[in-house]
């Protein structure tokens, strides 16, 4: 039986072999970049959960880059997060801005 985390860590596990010829140090800035820009939030979710779940079937590089990446992201928004929280707050601007003109 295959778990939800099992492509994900295919994935991430083919993104650090891709990485790996670099030496560890770039391997690991390179697979926690790579994870940053171009996995969604949902993604970068369920690979959060299975690292600390133990991080089963993780390679050990990859294992380091998401425990950096998760690490780095502490506290802070996704691009999706902080693009929600932009148009929120500009939907919020025209709403007021809308309540202000139909009372002229």
């Amino acid at each position: 039986m295959h778990s939800p985390s099992d492509a994900l860590v295919r994935m991430a596990n083919d993104i650090g072999k891709f990485f790996r010829s670099q030496g560890e140090e770039r391997a690991v800035v390179g697979i926690a970049d790579h994870i940053q820009k171009f996995w969604e939030p949902r993604m970068k979710k369920q690979i959060f959960e299975h690292l600390d779940e133990g991080g089963a079937g993780l390679d050990l590089l990859t294992l380091k880059a998401l425990e950096k990446l998760k690490f780095d992201m502490r506290g802070k928004p996704t691009a999706a997060e902080a693009k929600a929280a932009i148009e929120a707050e500009a939907q919020a601007k025209a709403a007021g801005a809308g309540r202000k003109s139909a009372r002229r």
